[in-house]
């Protein structure tokens, strides 16, 4: 790889051995580097190629102003997350979570405190990624000697739900969390009692409502079942049946799109398996 321009003393962009351009980052890489010159790979820690939603301009801006040892924490931790999140994130997922982590660390070096107000909802709803974003938290505690806030782990636990999410844009996730936090008031309410948001059916229930969402961003709602199949689950579930018909009339007032009846059958059959669960 040769050398196309240095942008500072971590960041330069390159043209790669397919000919194509590669941005790249590592400590040290664009000092004294002039265009032309061969790539000193031995210091290259990440790669990120210009795409369509991340061009030459936009991947640059971002990683000029972020150390180059968070981008390689924030590659760990996600590398980390796949494993116990058995999912796949981007590479556009790293530099939102590494710039997260160094605006975290500059809140804690100038005593700023930031509340998360989600945070109960993240713990009941997202309680497997909550777990993996702890970790997280403590990993950068302790490389970089900088104590980060607990709470901390409640936007990196959003962070991982984006990819479930299919978007970058963590103002959406929060979105979607609150809800989420709806939907569950609206499940006490019918059946007059709490469900426990972090019991295997709710996380079910909870996994089949983002991937809604992710369908109906898409445009992919379920459209297949004939008026009879409907009909029987109706009949089979009526109590289940006018709670997701509440939830479709949130649903379709919050994210102003139409629910198709399939998607409203399939919600049925979920908030019935939720329902059977012994309360407390």
């Amino acid at each position: 790889m040769e050398v196309l321009k240095v942008f500072n003393n971590n960041v330069v962009l390159a043209q790669g051995n397919d000919g194509r351009e590669v941005v790249l980052t590592g400590r040290g890489l664009g000092y004294q580097a002039k265009r032309g010159d061969p790539v000193d790979e031995d210091r290259v820690a990440q790669r990120f190629t210009p795409d369509a939603e991340h061009d030459v301009q936009q991947l640059t801006a971002f990683l000029t102003e972020i150390p180059p040892e968070h981008l390689a924490l924030a590659a760990e931790i996600l590398q980390r997350a796949q494993a116990h999140l058995e999912t796949t994130f981007t590479q556009g997922m790293v530099i939102p979570l590494a710039d997260h982590i160094s605006f975290a660390i500059k809140r804690v070096r100038q005593h700023i405190v930031v509340e998360y107000p989600l945070r109960s909802e993240v713990a009941h709803l997202y309680p497997k990624e909550l777990r993996v974003a702890r970790d997280a938290v403590a990993l950068v505690s302790a490389r970089t000697g900088v104590q980060l806030p607990t709470d901390e782990a409640v936007p990196i636990a959003l962070h991982f739900v984006n990819a479930l999410f299919a978007t970058e844009d963590l103002s959406k996730t929060f979105r979607m969390t609150e809800l989420f936090r709806q939907v569950f008031a609206i499940l006490d309410s019918a059946y007059d009692r709490h469900f426990d948001a972090e019991s295997i059916n709710a996380a079910r229930f909870v996994t089949h409502l983002r991937y809604f969402f992710v369908r109906l961003e898409s445009d992919k709602q379920l459209v297949e079942n004939p008026e009879t199949f409907t009909a029987t689950i109706r009949q089979s579930f009526p109590e289940a049946y006018l709670c997701a018909e509440r939830v479709k009339a949130l649903l379709e007032l919050r994210l102003e799109k139409p629910i198709t009846t399939d998607e409203v059958v399939y919600l049925t059959l979920h908030v019935a398996r939720l329902a059977t669960e012994q309360p407390d």
